[in-house]
C-alpha cells in the first residue's frame, strides 16, 4: 500500500523539500490531513499563487511579485551601497541579522566555469549597468566563503574598480566553506562590521 495512491503521491511530493526525507514527509502529510486541513488548503493555495506570481526584481534580482522588491523601492534605503549575495535566501538572512541600510544585488549563483556558469548567468551585465550610472559608492561582497564564492567576489571587485567603486568583502566569523543561510545572526553581524577592502 505504501507509495500508492494520492497519499503516497503527497508524501513523495513533500520529499522534494530540502532536508525532508520519507519519514518527515510522512509526518507532515498525516499532520496536514488529520490535524490541519484548513492550513493544508491555505498552504496549497499560497504555493500555487507564489509559483504563478513571484518573479525577479528588475533592479536587484531577488524574488518578488512586484516589478521592484520592497527593499529596492524603499525610500530610506541607501542606493549608493550595494550588498552582493548569491541567492534571495541570503538577502533574507542578511537583512534580518545585520543593520544594513543599503540595497542588494542577487547573483542567483556563483562563477563556476565547469558547470557553465559565467558572468552572463549571474546578471553581471545588469550590475555593470548600475555601476556605470555613477550612483554606487561601495559594494559589499557577501558571497559564500567557498572557492567559487571567493572567485566570484574577486571578479566583481575587479569590475567595480573599473568604475572607481570601493569593493569590500565580509570577513570575520564566516567560516571557509560556510553558507550564509546557515550562519547565526551574531556571527553574520560581526562579519559585516569587520568587512575589508578587496585586494
Amino acid at each position: 500500500m505504501q507509495g500508492k495512491g494520492l497519499l503516497g503521491q503527497l508524501i513523495q511530493s513533500l520529499c522534494c523539500l530540502p532536508g525532508v526525507g520519507p519519514k518527515s514527509a510522512q509526518r507532515m502529510a498525516f499532520h496536514l490531513l488529520l490535524r490541519d486541513k484548513q492550513g493544508a488548503k491555505q498552504l496549497a493555495d499560497t504555493i500555487r499563487r507564489a509559483i504563478d506570481e513571484i518573479g525577479h526584481c528588475q533592479q536587484c534580482r531577488t524574488l518578488t511579485e512586484l516589478p521592484l522588491c520592497e527593499i529596492c523601492a524603499h525610500a530610506a534605503r541607501d542606493q549608493s551601497i550595494v550588498c552582493v549575495v548569491e541567492s534571495p535566501a541570503d538577502v533574507w538572512v542578511v537583512d534580518q541579522a545585520v543593520v544594513f541600510k543599503g540595497v542588494y544585488f542577487v547573483l542567483n549563483g556563483r562563477l563556476s566555469p565547469l558547470d557553465g556558469i559565467g558572468p552572463d548567468e549571474l546578471g553581471m551585465e545588469l550590475l555593470e549597468q548600475r555601476f556605470s550610472q555613477g550612483l554606487i559608492k561601495e559594494i559589499i561582497l557577501a558571497t559564500n566563503s567557498t572557492v567559487e564564492g571567493e572567485a566570484t567576489a574577486h571578479y566583481i571587485a575587479e569590475v567595480a574598480r573599473k568604475y572607481h567603486i570601493q569593493a569590500s568583502r565580509i570577513a570575520h566569523g564566516v567560516p571557509m566553506g560556510g553558507e550564509l543561510e546557515f550562519i547565526d545572526s551574531g556571527t553574520l553581524s560581526h562579519a559585516f562590521d569587520g568587512r575589508r577592502d578587496m585586494p
